[in-house]
């Protein structure tokens, strides 16, 4: 089974069980996405109140890490109980989702892959088969103009030209088809009856899955990807088959039909983008790929989390470019509906650099170059993209030798617009970077090499 979980993370599916979807309207849709390179992701829901992990505090299977900062009691079915709460309390009153947008915009962030459910079950969006949502009127977020958060999201992202991933959770612990109240405490992540023998509950559950994905699908606009997080849901872990084709086809067929699905870890016709979680994978892959981030250490908002530093996170973006990925990178918003101030810095470094360089990061693919840890590439057109990366100052020496072969008809600073002379030198290429500007260069430089 290819959802293998440690602390939460997912593991990710093998190339090589990769397959591409039949419909040349998707086949072609995801050509495009792949090209964005990078989306604003952002898991968000009543929970971040508590400061701690999203949704695994719940799970009976996840103890051990889930829960090491729920630190205030000794009475953990009393905290719990105050998790599932937290929605009577939540009010994000300085939530702004058309600054957000414009911030993700300026910062070279092409796409937005939003939280619409988590584990949880609280719906972000004004579900009509759930009470446990934002619009409900045990939520005092409930009253502002802009309480459907997913509609405020996608629409003010959409306004800016950006794309929309709507991220859903297949698993569901809040509904009674689920973790059903019939049946002993549940002990793990997955469902807590035999299927086998309940089959009318997991039906129920079917459709109250279907309802909702058809909900997200036609209520809400063009969604570029259907994100379905949860893996352990699949037919093959204790038959929670959810005959995820049956509605995925549904949608396409009618108001979707570029519709691209990433049905995480399960491999398969519906999971046209893998998704490498935390990290980056150690040699490239020729099929759609988007590696998760988060921009600190947490996926959700946790009160005393840091921010990576700005050129980690260049670099670890042209890493994955240069592998032939995009990035989904995780920011946190607080409880009060603002973003943290450090993530916000974060952002604005990362979009200088790419706003600078968006030429040899946006629409390439994998250039055939070796890279390594000065050297990153990428390729479109007639041209090869070098990305050489700095370490704690910005420092060219006089020569590089990148890895390209061809005729080489010119080299250009993207940065500077200056033209860089070059040379073969016992058959290799040379670039003459003594007379390169380095005023005002920042964590990476890129060489436009075009080729005969």
């Amino acid at each position: 089974m290819a959802d293998k979980i440690k602390n939460g993370v997912h593991d990710y599916t093998d190339e090589s069980r990769y397959v591409y979807p039949e419909s040349k309207e998707v086949r072609e849709h995801l050509e495009w996405f792949r090209g964005l390179k990078l989306g604003l992701m952002m898991h968000w829901m009543p929970s971040c109140q508590f400061g701690s992990y999203e949704s695994w505090p719940l799970s009976e299977d996840s103890v051990a890490w889930s829960r090491e900062d729920i630190d205030w009691t000794d009475d953990m079915e009393l905290a719990m109980q105050q998790y599932k709460d937290c929605n009577k309390t939540f009010n994000p009153f300085k939530f702004r989702p058309d600054q957000w947008a414009k911030l993700a915009k300026d910062c070279g962030f092409k796409y937005l892959l939003f939280t619409t459910k988590h584990h949880d079950g609280f719906c972000m969006f004004d579900s009509q088969y759930s009470d446990y949502k934002i619009t409900a009127e045990d939520c005092p977020f409930h009253t502002s103009e802009q309480a459907d958060i997913v509609k405020s999201m996608f629409a003010a992202f959409r306004k800016e030209g950006m794309a929309i991933s709507a991220y859903f959770s297949k698993p569901d612990w809040h509904s009674p088809y689920y973790w059903s109240p019939e049946f002993p405490k549940p002990q793990t992540r997955n469902v807590n009856y035999s299927i086998e023998e309940h089959p009318e509950i997991w039906g129920k559950f079917t459709e109250y899955t279907h309802k909702q994905l058809t909900e997200i699908c036609s209520n809400y606009g063009k969604v570029d990807v259907l994100w379905l997080d949860g893996g352990q849901v699949r037919p093959d872990n204790n038959g929670q088959d959810i005959r995820l084709g049956e509605v995925v086809e549904k949608i396409r067929s009618t108001t979707q039909p570029h519709l691209i699905v990433c049905d995480r870890t399960v491999g398969g016709a519906y999971e046209n983008i893998i998704t490498p979680e935390g990290g980056v994978p150690a040699e490239a892959m020729d099929v759609p790929w988007e590696a998760c981030i988060p921009i600190g250490n947490h996926f959700a908002f946790h009160y005393d989390d840091r921010c990576k530093d700005p050129r980690d996170l260049v670099h670890m973006f042209l890493e994955i470019i240069s592998k032939g990925g995009s990035l989904a990178l995780n920011v946190t918003p607080r409880p009060d509906g603002k973003l943290p101030a450090d993530q916000v810095h974060a952002m604005r470094c990362m979009g200088w650099f790419l706003n600078t360089n968006a030429e040899g990061i946006y629409g390439t693919k994998i250039a055939p170059c070796r890279s390594d840890r000065e050297y990153m590439y990428t390729a479109k057109g007639n041209c090869i993209y070098l990305f050489y990366q700095y370490k704690e100052h910005p420092y060219l020496p006089p020569r590089l030798y990148p890895d390209v072969s061809g005729r080489v008809k010119k080299v250009t600073l993207l940065r500077t617009g200056q033209e860089i002379p070059f040379c073969m030198e016992k058959g290799k290429l040379l670039l003459q970077t003594g007379q390169a500007d380095l005023n005002g260069a920042e964590y990476a430089d890129c060489f436009r090499i075009e080729l005969e």
